[in-house]
């Protein structure tokens, strides 16, 4: 799915037109990026949380030439689902399982 395809499913299911639902949708993902680039985590319940990790430096291995690379210390964005987000995905994908265990 793209952000095309969620776009056109906010839009159809809360009668606003594409445009803005658009302008919503980039307005939320702007402001997850610029709350985590500031710091700052995000819990959306029922949802997820956002959050922002150091990793420590390191030296990994290039996977084509075998090489040692050393890798400076960085952040990077982590997405933690929450339990009823997790368990509606496992209760839907059960569902459709079984539908197509019945044909």
């Amino acid at each position: 799915m793209t952000k095309a395809d969620i776009v056109e499913r906010v839009a159809n299911g809360t009668g606003l037109t594409k445009l803005e639902t658009e302008a919503i949708i980039e307005g939320f993902l702007n402001t997850v990026i610029q709350a985590l680039q500031e710091g700052n985590g995000i819990e959306i319940r029922g949802f997820g949380s956002y959050k922002v990790k150091k990793k420590k430096a390191r030296y990994a291995r290039n996977p084509r030439t075998g090489e040692q690379v050393f890798v400076d210390e960085h952040y990077v964005p982590v997405f933690k689902f929450s339990k009823d987000f997790k368990e509606a995905v496992d209760r839907g994908m059960k569902e459709k399982e079984k539908a197509g265990s019945n044909e």
